[in-house]
């Protein structure tokens, strides 16, 4: 929005259309003196005994400033070769000291000013005039004190260490007799910087203040704990927090007290890391996938389709309510539409515009799984590949997503050394940071495989004894899977996924590719699970059946559409659009979809699912 300075005087309207009809017409017109508007006109509404004192109209520009722009001018026509981008810059500072002349009401002292800078060398004036607009536009829109975050202050500390302003939220306060230590953080790292105060400039100060702290950046005493201190000169509190009432006090809290408060939680140290290790993998990710040509895209949240097949599905309404009829159920969308369970259909359809494509989407799952592994709302990262006939290439894209996470984190990030350095919460292993970097170094190592079929054989030779009988054409059990995973991929240097290829045809969804061979005999289709120690399985992916009649029969197979020659319109339903993916360019294309929040757990060492998520939602709570 641009700022209103008033009317204008008539002059200087008259002295711009002048300066509007070019170079020459300016540099032949006669002085032109601008005046303000009188303020016996702009109060001529007040009584007399308010009205201001009567002053004589003072000149904005003297004939004198004109003749020196007229010099200016010609000057810059000798080095511009376009004088009427030179008139236009000049026509347009004048409006500026006009301008700037009526806000500051010394116009005089104003346009001197603009005169002096306006007669300095032929460079530096062109620069002047060049900078004006923005220059004006930072005079109206100025800003507080400029503060630096707390991580790039103990990395590198303050261009100026005589003044250095910190915001953030008080962590903790230890008062002495004659001065006071104040914790502070910010969220930009899981470190406290220690601000120095006196007593009664940390008596209105608080756990979980929000405040300024301003002071000088000093060598600490004891550089072992902290290289640099805070002296702090002023503190401005933005935000008070009664110390009775604030939840999070300077102790260990337990994961389930935290979960009853998702809203404050985030500004633990621990759950402030959780949130920069997702910003950490979705920048690595998004990185790995630019490099290789993939487009990325944004998929519907509203669907309306089941893609899994598998019934559990959240469906969306309103509270509309209309006429019933043949073509209307009377819902808003006049037809049952459910929350995404996944982006891979749709991802098909964009792979045949742009190629290869991938999408970072929440999804939803209306399972009643009340376990560490199982949200109803979270993140998938899924990906579609055109025009490839071998699951190989799928396969490597997975690995090379998960790759480029735990690179990120093996060259040292701020996020990877503090979650090395957190140290081991009560109750908790004392090799976190051992266990950490087997994981990290597991994915840089090419990841192991096996079939299903030969799964199964190794999990029934085992003395293992688990509570569900592992058989082929049974879909592997949580138990089943961390044992493949420990058995195949665990080693005292590092943890290495593992997949699993060629699953049963019965037992998965009806796009998958049957598979060229079978196995033992048994039909099986070009499909893998990618399996990790605790989280299992985090990644699933398959080869899409691409052709328009084998597709239809694996739909009516599963009862989707009934049996019979190629179904109608009518008959194929919501799925129509998915059908004609095939009937007009189809091309051998596979994908995959990733738990990307079980990979941040996974990476993080978080056993539960719930803590990676800022706001969890699973069967019976959605908190906020």
């Amino acid at each position: 929005m641009s700022r209103r300075a008033g009317p204008t005087p008539a002059s200087v309207v008259q002295g711009f259309s002048r300066i509007g009809k070019g170079p020459k017409s300016l540099l032949n017109a006669a002085p032109t003196t601008l005046t303000r508007t009188s303020h016996q006109q702009q109060h001529s509404d007040l009584p007399s005994q308010l009205k201001p004192r009567p002053r004589s109209p003072q000149p904005l520009l003297q004939p004198a400033h004109f003749d020196a722009s007229q010099r200016i001018l010609r000057e810059l026509l000798l080095l511009s070769d376009d004088p009427f981008e030179v008139s236009s810059t000049l026509s347009l500072t004048i409006a500026n000291a006009c301008i700037i002349g009526r806000i500051c009401r010394s116009s005089r002292r104003s346009i001197s000013k603009r005169t002096e800078a306006m007669v300095q060398p032929k460079a530096r004036l062109i620069r002047s005039l060049k900078s004006t607009p923005s220059q004006c536009r930072h005079a109206h829109n100025r800003s507080g004190p400029h503060s630096a975050s707390i991580a790039h202050l103990l990395d590198k500390g303050p261009e100026d260490a005589s003044k250095v302003v910190v915001n953030g939220f008080i962590r903790s306060i230890r008062n002495q007799k004659q001065v006071s230590f104040v914790s502070v953080g910010d969220g930009t790292t899981a470190k406290s910087l220690q601000a120095v105060l006196r007593p009664e400039q940390a008596q209105s100060l608080t756990t979980g203040t929000a405040a300024r702290f301003t002071g000088a950046w000093t060598p600490s005493p004891n550089t072992k704990a902290q290289s640099h201190e805070l002296v702090v000169d002023n503190v401005d509190i933005f935000g008070a927090a009664d110390p009775v009432t604030f939840p999070l006090q300077k102790k260990w809290h337990t994961p389930e007290y935290l979960r009853t408060m998702p809203h404050l939680r985030g500004r633990t140290q621990a759950n402030s890391t959780l949130l920069r290790l997702r910003s950490d993998a979705i920048a690595a990710v998004t990185g790995m996938f630019h490099e290789n040509g993939f487009t990325q895209t944004h998929t519907p949240i509203i669907t309306s389709s089941d893609c899994e097949g598998a019934g559990e599905v959240f469906h969306v309404g309103s509270a509309h309510k209309g006429a019933i009829t043949k073509d209307d159920d009377g819902t808003f969308f006049r037809a049952p539409k459910y929350l995404t369970v996944s982006s891979q259909l749709h991802l098909e359809a964009l792979a045949q515009a742009v190629g290869n494509v991938w999408t970072l989407s929440p999804t939803f799952r209306a399972e009643k799984s009340d376990t560490a592994r199982h949200l109803s709302e979270f993140y998938m990262l899924e990906a579609e590949l055109n025009f490839t006939e071998d699951m190989d290439d799928v396969m490597k894209v997975v690995q090379d997503t998960f790759r480029s996470v735990t690179d990120s984190l093996e060259s040292g990030s701020r996020v990877a050394t503090e979650l090395l350095g957190s140290g081991t919460p009560p109750g908790g292993s004392a090799s976190r940071e051992k266990e950490l970097s087997r994981r990290w170094r597991g994915g840089s190592q090419e990841f192991h495989r096996i079939t299903y079929t030969d799964a199964i054989k190794l999990l029934r030779s085992s003395s293992h004894q688990f509570e569900h009988e592992p058989k082929w054409g049974t879909g592997l059990q949580a138990e089943h899977e961390r044992y493949i995973a420990t058995t195949l991929g665990s080693t005292d240097d590092s943890v290495v996924p593992v997949f699993v290829t060629h699953y049963p045809k019965a037992i998965k969804p009806f796009y998958m590719l049957p598979s060229s061979t079978n196995e033992d005999g048994r039909e099986t289709v070009d499909c893998f699970d990618l399996l990790v120690p605790e989280a299992c399985e985090i990644a699933g992916g398959s080869m899409r059946e691409y052709r328009l009649e084998p597709l239809i029969r694996s739909m009516q197979a599963n009862k989707m559409i009934p049996p019979g020659p190629m179904p109608s319109d009518e008959e194929l339903g919501d799925l129509k659009w998915y059908v004609d993916l095939r009937r007009w360019g189809s091309a051998p294309h596979g994908g995959f979809g990733l738990g990307f929040d079980r990979l941040l757990g996974y990476l993080g060492l978080v056993p539960n699912i719930r803590e990676v998520v800022t706001f969890p939602r699973w069967v019976g709570r959605c908190d906020c």
